[in-house]
């Protein structure tokens, strides 16, 4: 799968203007579009990243990382996910960045959705959906989930999220309103985000292969 990732992330570039500063997301996909933008950074204005994994990579290519409370709205936020339903919804959170993934997807213009054809699914919930949760809370929001949800919360142990968080990763799911999902397990006290991205889904998908398919 990594020459059709390769292949997605370097197709992203095509959607990249000159003087853009550009959203930046975390993963193996989003790697292969960091190392492309390399061969343009001379045509953009930086990037806001969203992992410190993400950033150090940037750097190394020389692209300048900038903070988004600095930058405002953004025009373009490319990243992958680990789901992607035929209405462009996803779920994210496989590498533990969804929270600062879902805060530069927000305050983007255009998000363009970078996948492998393995991603695609035609109902969310295969790939157990990532929460972030404030430490303390990990126990009541697991138990809050399986009452909402009946989707099993299992504790990520030993991962942290660059907010000094903790995973749970919630199994056994069929998730046939994302939306209302989302919505539900965001009203938790304790729950950071969750990897639900349907209010705010994808604008574009860009699906790997020779050629790429683009969905708008």
């Amino acid at each position: 799968m990594s020459e059709a990732k390769r292949l997605a992330g370097e197709k992203a570039i095509e959607f990249v203007e000159d003087g853009m500063i550009v959203g930046v997301g975390t993963g193996s996909t989003v790697a292969y579009f960091i190392d492309a933008l390399a061969g343009i950074k001379d045509r953009i204005k930086g990037a806001v990243s969203s992992s410190e994994q993400s950033t150090a990579r940037l750097k190394q290519h020389g692209i300048e990382v900038l903070d988004l409370n600095h930058t405002g709205t953004l025009s373009l936020y490319v990243d992958g996910a680990d789901e992607c339903d035929p209405h462009k919804r996803l779920i994210k959170g496989g590498g533990a960045a969804l929270t600062r993934e879902k805060i530069i997807a927000e305050a983007s213009k255009q998000f363009v959705c970078i996948v492998d054809p393995s991603k695609q699914v035609p109902v969310l919930g295969r790939f157990p959906l990532p929460v972030e949760v404030i430490p303390m809370a990990r126990s009541l929001v697991a138990r809050e989930i399986l009452a909402l949800t009946g989707g099993q919360p299992v504790w990520r142990d030993g991962v942290t999220t660059d907010n000094g968080n903790v995973v749970l990763d919630i199994h056994n799911l069929s998730i046939t309103d994302p939306m209302a999902m989302e919505r539900e397990i965001n009203q938790i006290p304790g729950v950071v985000s969750v990897g639900l991205f349907a209010r705010r889904p994808a604008d574009i998908v860009i699906i790997g292969g020779e050629p790429p398919i683009v969905l708008r």
